[in-house]
Protein backbone atom coordinates (compact mmCIF):
# COMPACT_ATOMS: atom_id res chain seq x y z
CA UNK A 1 0.00 0.00 0.00
CA UNK A 2 1.03 3.87 -0.65
CA UNK A 3 0.42 5.44 2.52
CA UNK A 4 2.16 7.88 4.53
CA UNK A 5 4.84 6.96 6.89
CA UNK A 6 3.32 8.17 10.65
CA UNK A 7 5.50 11.52 12.01
CA UNK A 8 5.41 12.87 15.55
CA UNK A 9 4.09 16.16 15.34
CA UNK A 10 7.18 18.63 14.76
CA UNK A 11 8.01 20.82 17.71
CA UNK A 12 9.19 23.94 15.87
CA UNK A 13 7.70 25.70 13.14
CA UNK A 14 9.97 24.13 10.38
CA UNK A 15 7.84 22.06 7.76
CA UNK A 16 8.24 18.37 8.48
CA UNK A 17 8.80 16.17 5.07
CA UNK A 18 7.13 12.96 5.50
CA UNK A 19 7.72 10.94 1.63
CA UNK A 20 8.95 12.26 -1.58
CA UNK A 21 7.04 9.66 -3.65
CA UNK A 22 4.16 6.93 -3.53
CA UNK A 23 7.22 4.67 -2.48
CA UNK A 24 8.50 6.19 0.00
CA UNK A 25 7.62 5.90 3.74
CA UNK A 26 5.32 3.34 3.48
CA UNK A 27 3.17 2.65 6.73
CA UNK A 28 4.32 -0.34 8.95
CA UNK A 29 1.91 -3.13 9.70
CA UNK A 30 -0.01 -2.02 12.57
CA UNK A 31 0.00 1.78 12.62
CA UNK A 32 -2.03 4.15 11.99
CA UNK A 33 -1.98 5.55 8.44
CA UNK A 34 -0.55 9.52 8.13
CA UNK A 35 -1.88 11.72 4.80
CA UNK A 36 0.77 15.17 4.94
CA UNK A 37 0.16 18.31 2.58
CA UNK A 38 1.45 17.46 -0.92
CA UNK A 39 3.42 21.22 -1.24
CA UNK A 40 6.58 22.47 -3.80
CA UNK A 41 7.21 17.99 -4.77
CA UNK A 42 7.02 17.29 -1.04
CA UNK A 43 5.01 15.41 1.66
CA UNK A 44 4.99 17.72 4.98
CA UNK A 45 3.62 17.92 7.94
CA UNK A 46 1.86 21.31 9.12
CA UNK A 47 4.14 23.88 10.67
CA UNK A 48 2.52 23.75 13.81
CA UNK A 49 2.42 19.68 13.91
CA UNK A 50 -1.82 20.03 13.75
CA UNK A 51 -3.17 16.79 12.39
CA UNK A 52 -6.90 15.57 12.41
CA UNK A 53 -8.88 12.15 12.14
CA UNK A 54 -10.74 11.19 9.28
CA UNK A 55 -13.05 8.55 9.84
CA UNK A 56 -14.42 5.27 8.49
CA UNK A 57 -18.30 5.71 7.89
CA UNK A 58 -19.22 1.91 8.11
CA UNK A 59 -16.81 1.40 12.08
CA UNK A 60 -17.46 4.88 12.78
CA UNK A 61 -13.72 4.83 14.08
CA UNK A 62 -11.08 6.65 12.71
CA UNK A 63 -8.86 4.97 10.34
CA UNK A 64 -6.05 7.83 9.33
CA UNK A 65 -4.29 10.54 10.29
CA UNK A 66 -4.32 13.93 8.35
CA UNK A 67 -1.75 17.04 8.32
CA UNK A 68 -4.29 19.88 9.06
CA UNK A 69 -3.19 22.93 7.42
CA UNK A 70 -4.39 26.51 8.18
CA UNK A 71 -3.96 30.09 6.49
CA UNK A 72 0.29 29.21 6.86
CA UNK A 73 0.21 26.16 4.72
CA UNK A 74 -2.40 27.96 1.98
CA UNK A 75 -0.08 30.59 1.73
CA UNK A 76 2.85 28.37 1.36
CA UNK A 77 1.48 25.50 -1.62
CA UNK A 78 0.21 29.20 -3.43
CA UNK A 79 3.87 30.20 -2.58
CA UNK A 80 4.70 27.61 -4.52
CA UNK A 81 2.33 27.41 -7.26
CA UNK A 82 2.36 31.24 -8.47
CA UNK A 83 6.62 30.50 -9.04
CA UNK A 84 5.97 27.62 -10.83
CA UNK A 85 4.00 29.24 -12.95
CA UNK A 86 5.63 32.29 -13.20
CA UNK A 87 9.21 31.32 -13.64
CA UNK A 88 8.87 27.35 -13.95
CA UNK A 89 8.92 25.41 -17.00
CA UNK A 90 5.20 23.45 -16.92
CA UNK A 91 3.60 26.70 -19.13
CA UNK A 92 6.60 26.86 -21.34
CA UNK A 93 6.54 22.97 -21.75
CA UNK A 94 4.17 21.93 -24.22
CA UNK A 95 1.41 20.42 -24.55
CA UNK A 96 3.41 17.44 -25.86
CA UNK A 97 5.29 17.15 -22.78
CA UNK A 98 2.51 17.81 -20.61
CA UNK A 99 -0.03 14.99 -22.70
CA UNK A 100 3.59 12.74 -22.13
CA UNK A 101 3.48 13.63 -17.96
CA UNK A 102 -0.60 13.19 -17.45
CA UNK A 103 -0.35 9.76 -19.22
CA UNK A 104 2.26 8.72 -16.89
CA UNK A 105 0.00 9.77 -13.86
CA UNK A 106 -3.18 7.99 -15.45
CA UNK A 107 -0.68 4.80 -15.23
CA UNK A 108 0.52 5.31 -12.06
CA UNK A 109 -3.58 5.76 -11.04
CA UNK A 110 -4.59 2.40 -12.65
CA UNK A 111 -1.36 0.54 -10.90
CA UNK A 112 -2.68 1.78 -7.68
CA UNK A 113 -6.05 1.41 -8.33
CA UNK A 114 -6.70 -0.68 -4.82
CA UNK A 115 -5.01 1.98 -2.82
CA UNK A 116 -6.94 4.47 -4.37
CA UNK A 117 -10.59 2.75 -3.94
CA UNK A 118 -9.65 1.84 -0.75
CA UNK A 119 -9.04 5.71 0.48
CA UNK A 120 -11.93 7.03 -0.88
CA UNK A 121 -14.44 3.57 0.26
CA UNK A 122 -12.51 4.20 3.61
CA UNK A 123 -13.39 8.07 3.87
CA UNK A 124 -16.81 7.85 3.40
CA UNK A 125 -18.33 4.85 3.19
CA UNK A 126 -18.81 4.02 -0.77
CA UNK A 127 -19.02 -0.11 -1.96
CA UNK A 128 -15.75 -0.83 -3.34
CA UNK A 129 -16.89 -1.13 -6.08
CA UNK A 130 -17.80 1.84 -7.21
CA UNK A 131 -14.77 3.27 -5.96
CA UNK A 132 -12.57 1.63 -8.27
CA UNK A 133 -14.93 2.68 -11.14
CA UNK A 134 -14.34 6.13 -9.75
CA UNK A 135 -10.38 5.36 -10.20
CA UNK A 136 -10.92 4.41 -13.72
CA UNK A 137 -12.70 7.55 -14.49
CA UNK A 138 -10.52 9.82 -12.88
CA UNK A 139 -7.35 8.04 -14.92
CA UNK A 140 -9.89 9.12 -17.81
CA UNK A 141 -10.18 12.36 -17.07
CA UNK A 142 -6.21 12.55 -17.27
CA UNK A 143 -5.89 11.28 -20.04
CA UNK A 144 -8.89 12.76 -22.26
CA UNK A 145 -7.91 16.48 -20.99
CA UNK A 146 -4.05 15.80 -22.41
CA UNK A 147 -5.25 14.88 -25.40
CA UNK A 148 -7.79 17.34 -25.68
CA UNK A 149 -5.65 20.56 -24.97
CA UNK A 150 -2.87 18.61 -27.73
CA UNK A 151 -5.64 18.18 -30.61
CA UNK A 152 -7.60 21.36 -29.66
CA UNK A 153 -7.72 23.79 -32.32
CA UNK A 154 -8.16 27.44 -32.58
CA UNK A 155 -9.57 30.13 -34.62
CA UNK A 156 -8.84 31.60 -37.96
CA UNK A 157 -10.75 34.78 -38.85
CA UNK A 158 -10.64 35.80 -42.28
CA UNK A 159 -9.60 39.51 -42.99
CA UNK A 160 -10.82 41.53 -46.02
CA UNK A 161 -8.61 44.43 -44.80
CA UNK A 162 -4.95 43.15 -45.51
CA UNK A 163 -4.68 41.40 -42.13
CA UNK A 164 -4.59 37.72 -40.03
CA UNK A 165 -6.61 37.43 -37.57
CA UNK A 166 -6.37 34.39 -35.29
CA UNK A 167 -6.87 33.02 -31.59
CA UNK A 168 -4.80 31.62 -29.01
CA UNK A 169 -6.04 29.95 -25.31
CA UNK A 170 -2.83 31.05 -22.72
CA UNK A 171 -3.10 29.11 -19.56
CA UNK A 172 -4.67 31.39 -16.86
CA UNK A 173 -2.22 30.84 -14.06
CA UNK A 174 -2.57 29.33 -10.69
CA UNK A 175 -5.89 27.33 -10.01
CA UNK A 176 -7.67 26.67 -6.48
CA UNK A 177 -9.74 23.92 -6.96
CA UNK A 178 -11.94 22.51 -3.88
CA UNK A 179 -13.55 19.53 -4.44
CA UNK A 180 -16.56 17.63 -2.05
CA UNK A 181 -16.94 14.85 -0.59
CA UNK A 182 -19.22 12.67 -2.22
CA UNK A 183 -16.94 11.50 -5.35
CA UNK A 184 -13.55 12.75 -3.81
CA UNK A 185 -11.18 11.11 -6.49
CA UNK A 186 -13.16 11.56 -9.27
CA UNK A 187 -14.50 14.92 -8.93
CA UNK A 188 -10.83 16.09 -7.74
CA UNK A 189 -9.23 14.97 -11.29
CA UNK A 190 -12.17 16.36 -13.02
CA UNK A 191 -10.83 19.90 -11.90
CA UNK A 192 -7.04 19.21 -11.71
CA UNK A 193 -6.35 17.02 -15.16
CA UNK A 194 -8.02 20.59 -17.94
CA UNK A 195 -6.54 22.83 -15.59
CA UNK A 196 -2.74 20.95 -15.53
CA UNK A 197 -3.15 20.04 -19.57
CA UNK A 198 -4.04 23.73 -20.22
CA UNK A 199 -0.67 24.82 -18.77
CA UNK A 200 -1.78 25.97 -15.26
CA UNK A 201 -0.53 25.05 -11.71
CA UNK A 202 -2.84 23.92 -9.51
CA UNK A 203 -3.83 24.59 -5.24
CA UNK A 204 -6.33 21.36 -4.76
CA UNK A 205 -8.14 21.47 -1.30
CA UNK A 206 -9.95 17.89 -1.07
CA UNK A 207 -13.29 18.19 1.02
CA UNK A 208 -11.91 17.49 4.93
CA UNK A 209 -14.09 14.11 5.48
CA UNK A 210 -12.74 12.95 2.42
CA UNK A 211 -8.32 13.53 2.14
CA UNK A 212 -7.02 10.90 1.51
CA UNK A 213 -6.86 9.99 -2.04
CA UNK A 214 -6.04 13.80 -2.59
CA UNK A 215 -2.95 12.89 -0.86
CA UNK A 216 -2.13 9.36 -2.68
CA UNK A 217 -2.37 11.74 -6.08
CA UNK A 218 -0.09 13.80 -5.11
CA UNK A 219 2.45 11.34 -4.26
CA UNK A 220 1.95 9.72 -7.21
CA UNK A 221 2.67 13.20 -9.24
CA UNK A 222 5.72 12.80 -7.86
CA UNK A 223 6.39 10.22 -8.73
CA UNK A 224 5.34 10.75 -12.11
CA UNK A 225 7.67 13.37 -12.60
CA UNK A 226 6.11 16.60 -12.09
CA UNK A 227 8.00 19.86 -11.43
CA UNK A 228 8.10 21.38 -8.24
CA UNK A 229 4.83 23.03 -7.37
CA UNK A 230 2.77 22.91 -10.68
CA UNK A 231 0.34 20.32 -7.89
CA UNK A 232 -0.08 20.95 -4.33
CA UNK A 233 -2.68 19.23 -2.38
CA UNK A 234 -3.43 21.46 1.27
CA UNK A 235 -5.46 19.60 3.99
CA UNK A 236 -8.11 22.14 6.23
CA UNK A 237 -11.04 23.21 6.96
CA UNK A 238 -13.49 26.19 5.20
CA UNK A 239 -13.72 28.92 7.09
CA UNK A 240 -11.38 30.89 8.79
CA UNK A 241 -8.63 27.68 7.74
CA UNK A 242 -7.31 26.62 4.33
CA UNK A 243 -10.28 27.44 1.97
CA UNK A 244 -11.28 31.35 3.22
CA UNK A 245 -7.62 31.23 2.56
CA UNK A 246 -7.36 30.15 -0.78
CA UNK A 247 -10.36 31.97 -2.19
CA UNK A 248 -9.67 35.27 -0.88
CA UNK A 249 -5.84 35.07 -1.99
CA UNK A 250 -5.29 37.82 -5.23
CA UNK A 251 -2.51 35.90 -6.67
CA UNK A 252 -5.44 33.19 -7.47
CA UNK A 253 -6.45 33.49 -11.37
CA UNK A 254 -9.45 30.58 -11.25
CA UNK A 255 -11.30 28.77 -8.49
CA UNK A 256 -13.14 25.56 -9.48
CA UNK A 257 -15.66 24.60 -6.83
CA UNK A 258 -18.21 21.63 -6.41
CA UNK A 259 -20.34 21.38 -3.11
CA UNK A 260 -23.07 22.89 -1.51
CA UNK A 261 -25.29 26.32 -3.03
CA UNK A 262 -24.80 28.16 0.16
CA UNK A 263 -20.94 27.33 0.42
CA UNK A 264 -20.79 28.26 -3.59
CA UNK A 265 -22.31 31.81 -2.58
CA UNK A 266 -19.46 32.10 0.44
CA UNK A 267 -16.50 31.22 -2.25
CA UNK A 268 -18.14 34.07 -5.18
CA UNK A 269 -18.08 36.35 -2.54
CA UNK A 270 -14.86 36.09 -2.13
CA UNK A 271 -13.51 35.96 -5.15
CA UNK A 272 -15.42 38.89 -6.37
CA UNK A 273 -13.10 41.04 -4.23
CA UNK A 274 -10.45 40.01 -6.65
CA UNK A 275 -12.85 39.68 -9.65
CA UNK A 276 -11.42 35.76 -9.55
CA UNK A 277 -13.13 33.74 -12.08
CA UNK A 278 -15.30 30.97 -10.73
CA UNK A 279 -16.53 28.03 -12.07
CA UNK A 280 -19.50 26.58 -9.88
CA UNK A 281 -21.29 23.26 -10.01
CA UNK A 282 -23.68 23.10 -6.81
CA UNK A 283 -26.76 21.50 -5.45
CA UNK A 284 -29.64 19.99 -6.98
CA UNK A 285 -32.94 19.06 -6.56
CA UNK A 286 -33.45 17.12 -10.14
CA UNK A 287 -36.84 15.77 -11.60
CA UNK A 288 -36.81 12.50 -13.10
CA UNK A 289 -40.09 12.15 -15.29
CA UNK A 290 -41.15 8.91 -16.61
CA UNK A 291 -44.08 8.74 -18.96
CA UNK A 292 -46.69 6.30 -19.47
CA UNK A 293 -44.95 5.11 -22.97
CA UNK A 294 -41.43 4.42 -21.03
CA UNK A 295 -40.00 1.03 -21.70
CA UNK A 296 -41.12 -0.04 -17.78
CA UNK A 297 -38.18 -2.20 -16.90
CA UNK A 298 -35.89 0.05 -18.14
CA UNK A 299 -37.47 3.30 -15.98
CA UNK A 300 -37.61 1.80 -13.02
CA UNK A 301 -33.63 0.35 -13.34
CA UNK A 302 -32.24 3.57 -14.14
CA UNK A 303 -34.29 5.12 -11.70
CA UNK A 304 -32.64 3.24 -8.50
CA UNK A 305 -29.49 3.89 -9.95
CA UNK A 306 -30.66 7.63 -10.20
CA UNK A 307 -31.50 8.63 -6.25
CA UNK A 308 -29.84 5.23 -4.87
CA UNK A 309 -26.42 4.72 -5.89
CA UNK A 310 -23.17 6.02 -3.24
CA UNK A 311 -26.42 6.42 -0.82
CA UNK A 312 -27.84 8.99 -2.78
CA UNK A 313 -24.96 11.65 -2.20
CA UNK A 314 -25.15 12.59 -6.04
CA UNK A 315 -26.20 16.49 -6.88
CA UNK A 316 -27.46 14.93 -9.94
CA UNK A 317 -29.90 12.55 -8.04
CA UNK A 318 -33.19 12.28 -9.23
CA UNK A 319 -34.60 12.82 -6.05
CA UNK A 320 -38.18 14.07 -7.62
CA UNK A 321 -39.68 10.95 -9.62
CA UNK A 322 -42.85 11.83 -11.75
CA UNK A 323 -44.32 8.89 -12.77
CA UNK A 324 -47.60 9.18 -15.38
CA UNK A 325 -50.64 7.90 -13.88
CA UNK A 326 -51.68 5.02 -16.13
CA UNK A 327 -48.64 3.21 -15.00
CA UNK A 328 -47.86 5.00 -11.63
CA UNK A 329 -49.25 2.03 -9.56
CA UNK A 330 -47.02 -0.68 -11.61
CA UNK A 331 -43.81 1.55 -11.35
CA UNK A 332 -44.32 1.87 -7.61
CA UNK A 333 -44.71 -1.76 -6.75
CA UNK A 334 -41.27 -2.63 -8.56
CA UNK A 335 -39.60 0.48 -7.66
CA UNK A 336 -39.66 -0.91 -4.24
CA UNK A 337 -38.92 -4.18 -4.52
CA UNK A 338 -36.26 -3.77 -6.40
CA UNK A 339 -35.24 -1.07 -3.28
CA UNK A 340 -36.14 -3.23 -0.61
CA UNK A 341 -33.66 -5.93 -2.85
CA UNK A 342 -30.24 -3.57 -2.32
CA UNK A 343 -27.56 -5.36 -0.51
CA UNK A 344 -26.03 -2.90 1.96
CA UNK A 345 -23.18 -3.37 4.86
CA UNK A 346 -19.44 -3.33 4.70
CA UNK A 347 -18.29 -0.91 1.79
CA UNK A 348 -14.92 -3.51 1.64
CA UNK A 349 -17.33 -6.39 1.07
CA UNK A 350 -17.85 -6.80 -2.60
CA UNK A 351 -21.18 -7.72 -2.31
CA UNK A 352 -22.02 -4.51 -1.33
CA UNK A 353 -24.53 -2.39 -2.90
CA UNK A 354 -25.20 0.26 -0.25
CA UNK A 355 -23.28 1.91 2.30
CA UNK A 356 -23.60 4.47 4.91
CA UNK A 357 -23.74 8.05 4.58
CA UNK A 358 -20.72 9.55 4.95
CA UNK A 359 -20.48 11.17 8.08
CA UNK A 360 -22.30 11.62 11.44
CA UNK A 361 -23.28 15.16 10.44
CA UNK A 362 -24.91 14.27 7.23
CA UNK A 363 -26.35 11.00 8.95
CA UNK A 364 -28.18 13.26 11.54
CA UNK A 365 -29.39 15.89 8.68
CA UNK A 366 -30.80 13.29 6.52
CA UNK A 367 -33.03 11.63 9.18
CA UNK A 368 -34.55 14.66 10.40
CA UNK A 369 -35.90 14.79 6.85
CA UNK A 370 -36.93 11.02 7.48
CA UNK A 371 -38.45 11.71 10.75
CA UNK A 372 -40.60 15.02 9.96
CA UNK A 373 -42.36 13.02 6.89
CA UNK A 374 -45.73 12.29 9.21
CA UNK A 375 -45.62 16.06 10.65
CA UNK A 376 -45.22 17.04 7.11
CA UNK A 377 -47.74 15.12 5.73
CA UNK A 378 -46.25 12.11 3.75
CA UNK A 379 -45.92 8.54 4.48
CA UNK A 380 -43.21 6.20 3.78
CA UNK A 381 -43.40 3.44 1.21
CA UNK A 382 -40.36 1.99 2.38
CA UNK A 383 -36.85 2.80 4.18
CA UNK A 384 -36.55 4.57 7.21
CA UNK A 385 -32.92 4.45 9.42
CA UNK A 386 -30.83 1.41 9.78
CA UNK A 387 -27.54 0.26 11.93
CA UNK A 388 -25.29 2.80 12.60
CA UNK A 389 -24.99 5.78 10.19
CA UNK A 390 -26.93 3.88 6.96
CA UNK A 391 -30.08 5.37 5.79
CA UNK A 392 -31.96 3.00 4.06
CA UNK A 393 -33.73 3.16 0.29
CA UNK A 394 -36.58 5.05 1.60
CA UNK A 395 -39.33 6.24 -1.10
CA UNK A 396 -41.67 8.30 0.21
CA UNK A 397 -45.27 9.30 -1.31
CA UNK A 398 -48.26 11.64 -0.64
CA UNK A 399 -46.08 14.60 0.07
CA UNK A 400 -47.34 17.84 0.23
CA UNK A 401 -45.81 19.88 -2.83
CA UNK A 402 -44.23 22.76 -0.91
CA UNK A 403 -42.77 19.98 2.11
CA UNK A 404 -39.48 20.05 3.10
CA UNK A 405 -38.87 16.81 1.07
CA UNK A 406 -40.30 17.76 -2.29
CA UNK A 407 -38.56 21.41 -1.90
CA UNK A 408 -34.78 20.98 -0.41
CA UNK A 409 -32.19 18.58 -1.82
CA UNK A 410 -31.61 15.87 0.98
CA UNK A 411 -28.59 14.61 -0.43
CA UNK A 412 -29.43 10.88 0.75
CA UNK A 413 -31.07 7.94 -0.45
CA UNK A 414 -34.47 9.32 -0.30
CA UNK A 415 -36.62 9.78 -2.97
CA UNK A 416 -40.21 11.59 -3.27
CA UNK A 417 -42.84 10.01 -5.94
CA UNK A 418 -45.23 11.99 -7.46
CA UNK A 419 -48.47 10.89 -10.03
CA UNK A 420 -48.66 13.32 -13.05
CA UNK A 421 -51.34 13.50 -15.86
CA UNK A 422 -50.23 15.85 -19.11
CA UNK A 423 -47.04 16.80 -20.34
CA UNK A 424 -47.46 20.57 -19.63
CA UNK A 425 -48.01 19.72 -15.93
CA UNK A 426 -44.80 17.73 -15.68
CA UNK A 427 -43.00 20.46 -16.84
CA UNK A 428 -44.32 22.45 -14.84
CA UNK A 429 -43.50 20.52 -11.88
CA UNK A 430 -40.21 20.12 -13.14
CA UNK A 431 -39.12 23.67 -12.98
CA UNK A 432 -40.81 24.71 -10.34
CA UNK A 433 -37.58 25.15 -8.33
CA UNK A 434 -34.58 27.68 -7.95
CA UNK A 435 -32.24 24.11 -8.89
CA UNK A 436 -31.25 23.29 -12.23
CA UNK A 437 -28.51 20.92 -12.68
CA UNK A 438 -30.27 18.06 -14.41
CA UNK A 439 -33.09 15.97 -15.28
CA UNK A 440 -34.18 12.66 -16.61
CA UNK A 441 -37.05 11.41 -18.58
CA UNK A 442 -38.02 7.84 -19.92
CA UNK A 443 -40.35 7.64 -22.88
CA UNK A 444 -40.13 5.57 -26.09
CA UNK A 445 -41.54 9.01 -27.71
CA UNK A 446 -38.97 10.05 -30.06
CA UNK A 447 -40.79 13.69 -30.50
CA UNK A 448 -41.70 14.01 -26.50
CA UNK A 449 -38.10 13.30 -25.89
CA UNK A 450 -36.77 16.20 -27.94
CA UNK A 451 -39.74 18.58 -27.08
CA UNK A 452 -39.41 18.36 -22.95
CA UNK A 453 -35.74 18.10 -23.06
CA UNK A 454 -36.19 21.57 -24.88
CA UNK A 455 -38.17 22.74 -22.07
CA UNK A 456 -36.65 21.60 -19.20
CA UNK A 457 -34.24 24.93 -17.28
CA UNK A 458 -31.03 22.34 -16.50
CA UNK A 459 -28.02 21.79 -17.02
CA UNK A 460 -28.21 18.35 -18.54
CA UNK A 461 -30.92 15.97 -19.45
CA UNK A 462 -30.62 12.11 -19.53
CA UNK A 463 -33.05 10.50 -21.98
CA UNK A 464 -34.12 6.76 -20.87
CA UNK A 465 -30.63 6.39 -19.04
CA UNK A 466 -28.70 8.49 -16.28
CA UNK A 467 -24.94 9.62 -15.51
CA UNK A 468 -23.66 8.99 -18.64
CA UNK A 469 -20.78 11.37 -19.79
CA UNK A 470 -19.32 12.47 -23.04
CA UNK A 471 -16.58 14.38 -21.39
CA UNK A 472 -16.44 16.87 -24.57
CA UNK A 473 -20.23 18.40 -23.44
CA UNK A 474 -21.14 20.97 -21.12
CA UNK A 475 -21.59 20.39 -17.56
CA UNK A 476 -22.77 22.42 -14.88
CA UNK A 477 -25.99 23.92 -13.97
CA UNK A 478 -28.72 26.87 -13.96
CA UNK A 479 -29.99 29.23 -11.55
CA UNK A 480 -28.78 27.92 -8.14
CA UNK A 481 -26.88 24.72 -9.22
CA UNK A 482 -24.12 27.03 -10.15
CA UNK A 483 -22.39 29.31 -12.21
CA UNK A 484 -20.60 28.67 -15.80
CA UNK A 485 -19.73 24.87 -18.03
CA UNK A 486 -16.74 22.90 -17.71
CA UNK A 487 -15.72 19.88 -20.27
CA UNK A 488 -13.98 19.56 -23.54
CA UNK A 489 -13.87 23.02 -24.84
CA UNK A 490 -15.80 24.63 -21.91
CA UNK A 491 -13.05 23.61 -19.95
CA UNK A 492 -10.74 25.05 -21.97
CA UNK A 493 -12.63 28.64 -21.92
CA UNK A 494 -12.31 28.82 -18.13
CA UNK A 495 -8.81 27.74 -17.55
CA UNK A 496 -6.77 29.61 -20.38
CA UNK A 497 -6.75 33.32 -21.31
CA UNK A 498 -8.59 33.53 -24.85
CA UNK A 499 -6.30 35.94 -26.90
CA UNK A 500 -6.65 37.69 -30.33
CA UNK A 501 -3.38 37.85 -32.41
CA UNK A 502 -3.71 40.66 -35.24
CA UNK A 503 -1.02 40.58 -37.98
CA UNK A 504 -1.08 43.22 -40.43
CA UNK A 505 0.00 41.05 -44.15
CA UNK A 506 -0.28 44.09 -46.48
CA UNK A 507 1.71 47.19 -45.91
CA UNK A 508 -0.65 49.35 -48.19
Amino acid sequence: MIFGQGVPPANTTEYRITSRTAQEGRTVMGETPFFGHIIDGKEIESADGARFETVNPWTREPWAKVALGGKPEADLAMTAARRAFDTGPWPQMGYAARQELLHRLGDLMETHTDELASADSRDMGKPLAQCRHDVARAALNFRFFADHAKMAVADTLPSDSGHHVYSRFEPAGVVVAIAPWNFPLMLETWKVAPALAWGNTVVLKPAEDTPTSAAILGRLAIEAGFPEGVFNVVHGYGPNSVGEALTKDPRVDRITFTGETGTGRIIATAAAQNLTPVSLELGGKNANIVFADANLDNAVDWSIQSIFRNAGQICLSGSRLYVQRPIFDEFLTQFVAKAEAMKFGDPLDPATEFGPLASEEHFTKVKGYIDSVQEEGGRIATGGVGHGWVVKPTVLVDMPPGSRQVCEEIFGPVVVIHPFDTEDEVVGLANGTPYGLDAQLFTENLHRAHRVSARLNVGTVWVNCFFIRDLRAPFGGAGSSGIGREGGNFSREFFTEPKAVVMQIDPA
